[in-house]
């Protein structure tokens, strides 16, 4: 079958790999990506790391940037000449790019499949609330990352098939415990952006209560001065690393600078944590111990597997850090155990697996 999967997130290059699983399954695959993709932390630029068994290849993009606006203007020439039986557009359904990969699908006759992680039921002004109906009334099938999502777009209406599949999973042989620890304070790690719904003046008002801990928060966003102001009022500016954000390819080695990642996100009227984030999966898989809210789906994706604390609450925050610090056996328990969660439930073989089983199904449904 051929599949032309629309994505902005593939400029990070560790997602890539997915799509060699995909590929790898008997699928000819067109992956359109913009060669970069802005928002609070910056520009990232295009990662070419796994780019065998298909095509990766760059379109040019308007509006780069803008979550809502931005579309792909060349895509109806890469549909005329690729013919795909179906497009995976990897975009929520209340985005131009979605109402523009629909219509022109559908011009080709070609089945469409869209990908969505909101997990909060909103109500959008129009003319958004006018692309979403259209596009939830046509469109073949959906993939959702958590059962927040399907509950979302069932609330909205859509009836046809929701299959719940994480977007993106991890390589096992990437992202491995490391050998050894050097001499080193007690590290907390953070991989966000840094805005305030992420939470991380908690933790470092947690950070404080830790005599001689260390933070290290990789990211960048418009709170990065606030931050580091409140961890020189607490008295730890010399304790807290800023790190802007780095190359996919790069994080491995960070995770190894953890004893702990930290993920005390905040749920907002308007967003609530839709994975974890992504971070957590990939520390367990390193062999990390991840201390989360209970915000979102973060409950639901660490499971037994790691340590949850009511969001807000920094002084929980704090108690969990302290019992990961005066416990070894406790932490390297969670560590084996997320490492084994996230080898069974989050790698990219898995998750391509299930995505192919759409792919199929969709074809099987159009016979």
């Amino acid at each position: 079958m051929r599949v032309l999967m629309l994505s902005k997130a593939l400029v990070a290059g560790l997602y890539q790999r997915k799509l060699e699983c995909i590929a790898a399954r008997g699928v000819e695959l067109l992956a359109l990506t913009p060669a970069s993709w802005r928002d609070e932390r910056g520009e990232q630029l295009l990662e070419r790391v796994y780019t065998e068994g298909y095509r990766l290849e760059t379109a040019p993009i308007w509006m780069n940037g803008n979550f809502h606006l931005h579309v792909y203007p060349t895509l109806r020439r890469w549909l005329r000449d690729f013919r795909p039986q179906i497009v995976h557009i990897d975009e929520e359904p209340y985005n131009a790019a979605s109402w523009w990969a629909l219509y022109e699908a559908r011009r080709i006759g070609a089945k469409t499949i869209f990908f969505s992680w909101q997990n909060i039921l909103r109500t959008y002004p129009p003319p958004f609330a006018w692309g979403e109906g259209w596009f939830l009334a046509r469109v073949d099938r959906g993939i959702v990352g958590t059962e927040g999502a399907a509950a979302v777009w069932r609330a909205k209406g859509f009836q046809r098939p929701l299959d719940v599949i994480a977007q993106f999973g991890i390589d096992p042989d990437v992202f491995t415990p490391a050998r050894t620890r050097p001499d080193r304070p007690f590290t907390i790690g953070a991989v966000a952006r840094l805005v305030p719904e992420k939470g991380l003046d908690l933790l470092l008002r947690a950070a404080a209560r830790l005599d001689g801990a260390h933070v290290r928060i990789i990211g960048g966003g418009p709170a990065r001065a606030a931050l580091a102001a409140l961890a020189g009022d607490l008295g730890i500016r010399d304790r807290v690393t800023f790190i802007d954000q780095v190359p996919s390819t790069a994080m491995p080695d960070h995770y190894h600078t953890f004893d702990v990642l930290a993920v005390p996100s905040l749920t907002t009227p308007t967003w609530k944590e839709q994975f974890g984030p992504r971070a957590g999966v990939e520390a367990m898989a390193s062999g990390v111990p991840v201390v989360g809210s209970d915000s979102g789906a973060i409950p639901d994706v660490l499971a037994d597997a790691g340590m949850i604390v009511p969001e807000g609450d920094a002084d929980a925050l704090a108690a969990a850090l302290r019992r990961l610090h005066d416990d070894p056996g406790l932490a390297r328990d969670l560590a084996a155990r997320g490492r084994a969660r996230a080898l069974a439930h989050y790698t990219h073989d898995q998750i391509a697996a299930a995505t192919v089983a759409v792919y199929r199904a969709v074809i099987e449904a159009e016979r």
